[in-house]
Formats: C-alpha cells, sequence, structure tokens
C-alpha cells in the first residue's frame, strides 16, 4: 500500500509553497495533505492561541486523520513545519512511518535568526508587522529565490492581522527560536526514520546548524547546492530527488 503523505509549511509561508515539490514528485494516487497552518490562510479558529504546542496539537490532529484512513504516513516539514513535523513524530511515533525536514530542525545550540528574535520582542515585533508591506514582502521573498508567482501570493496574505498576530504567538511561545529546555530534550524519541534535506546557502538556519544535528544524531544530510531557505521551492526536482532516496530506503 502506498504510505500516505502529510505536508506542512512554514513561516510566512501557506500550502502554495508546496507546488512546486509536489510537481516534481508527481505522487500520483498516494494520499497526500497539504493543510494550512491555523490563523494562516483564514481567521484563526475561536480560543486558538497559536503557540508552538497548539500547532503541534493541531498537526496530531492531522496525522490521526490521515492514518486513520490510510495507516503510518510519512511526514514533511519545511522551517516551522519542519519543527512541528519533528515535534508530532516525538509525541506520536506510532503514527509516523517517516519523517523529512527542510531548513530547520530542533536543536538544542541554535538560538534563532535576526527577524525571529525581533518577533519575540514585545513592541518591537508589532511594529515590525505594522511596516511590513505585502510588496516588499514580495520582493524580499522572490530576492531570497522563491518563485515570484508564489512570493506575490504569500505576499498577499500579509494583509491577514490574524496571521501576523499567530506569528508573533508562536514565536513567542518558542522564546525566539529556542527549544534547548523543552522540545530538544525529547530528540531520542524520534523515530530512527528520519532525513534532513537543506539548502546550503539558508541565510536564517545554517547549513552548520545541519550538519550539527546530523553528527549528534547519524540523521542523513542531503545538502542542495544553489538553494538558499526555500531549497523545496527553488530547486524541487532535487528535493524530490531525495525524498524519492529516503522513502525507497524505508
Amino acid at each position: 500500500m502506498t504510505t500516505a503523505k502529510l505536508f506542512i509549511h512554514g513561516v510566512p509561508d501557506s500550502p502554495a509553497i508546496w507546488r512546486p515539490l509536489l510537481a516534481a514528485l508527481d505522487l500520483g494516487e498516494t494520499p497526500v495533505a497539504v493543510p494550512a497552518l491555523p490563523g494562516f490562510t483564514a481567521s484563526l479558529p475561536a480560543g486558538f492561541p497559536a503557540t508552538k504546542e497548539a500547532y503541534a496539537a493541531w498537526a496530531v490532529g492531522q496525522a490521526e486523520a490521515l492514518v486513520a484512513a490510510h495507516g503510518p504516513i510519512d511526514i514533511v516539514g519545511h522551517d516551522w513545519g519542519a519543527l512541528i513535523a519533528q515535534r508530532v513524530a516525538m509525541l506520536r511515533p506510532d503514527l509516523i512511518r517517516s519523517w523529512a525536514i527542510s531548513n530547520a530542525v530542533i536543536e538544542p545550540e541554535y538560538r534563532g535568526h535576526r527577524i525571529a528574535r525581533i518577533w519575540n520582542t514585545p513592541l518591537l515585533g508589532e511594529i515590525f508587522m505594522a511596516l511590513s508591506k505585502p510588496g516588499k514582502l514580495a520582493e524580499g521573498l522572490a530576492a531570497q529565490g522563491m518563485p515570484a508567482d508564489i512570493a506575490h501570493e504569500e505576499a498577499a496574505q500579509w494583509a491577514n492581522k490574524d496571521k501576523r498576530r499567530a506569528i508573533l504567538k508562536l514565536y513567542r511561545s518558542a522564546k525566539g527560536l529556542s527549544f534547548e529546555h523543552d522540545w530538544a530534550r525529547d530528540i531520542d524519541k524520534l523515530p530512527a526514520q528520519g532525513a534532513l534535506i537543506w539548502g546550503a546557502n539558508d541565510p536564517y538556519v545554517e547549513l552548520s546548524v545541519a550538519q550539527r544535528y546530523a553528527a549528534n544524531t547519524g540523521t542523513p544530510l542531503s545538502v542542495i547546492d544553489g538553494a538558499g531557505h526555500w531549497a523545496i521551492a527553488e530547486r524541487p526536482a532535487e528535493v524530490a530527488e531525495a525524498l524519492r532516496r529516503f522513502w525507497a530506503g524505508l
């Protein structure tokens, strides 16, 4: 039976970021779920706190639904979606056949990038959000390698105040991007069937972070040369090949 796939996007993205990779994978009849993080493409659900724990619990629910219909799944995450995917695998290894993550990892020594630290800071984060305009965001994302059509689509969603509010809550729940005192303590609970796929030129989470994690845990690392943070959309053919090799070896 073909293993169902769950893809979880990151910040400031939406499910649109997966389109190039899904096209390159050409999964055919494989069951695939590509949900939007709550609050990212629509209003925040009533009572949803938008913390890292809340998003992890939401993702567990997404995985449970797929597993109920198709059995244990392959979960794939990028950026914050990578962190959430790893957390799902830690909390519910019974749901997971494998996990594969791109350009973010729960790693005890990583302390977050500059923008993460800004978003983590009360008032400063709100000012940043208020001054961030969709047009400039689209230009910035495209300049960093995101396909221009997806960059404009992602930037258009920036007008959603709930999305910006959710991002601030999410980063503050993680103290910027520091997992040393909580999630990183559960790394040994991860299923062994995991893989890292990394854009070599990522300015937010440097390749050295992935290399350190791979060396410490024995997790295989595929480096995508000539790509940055959004390798999944910049070099979808190479990322797809890395995923196919990984899945074929399970």
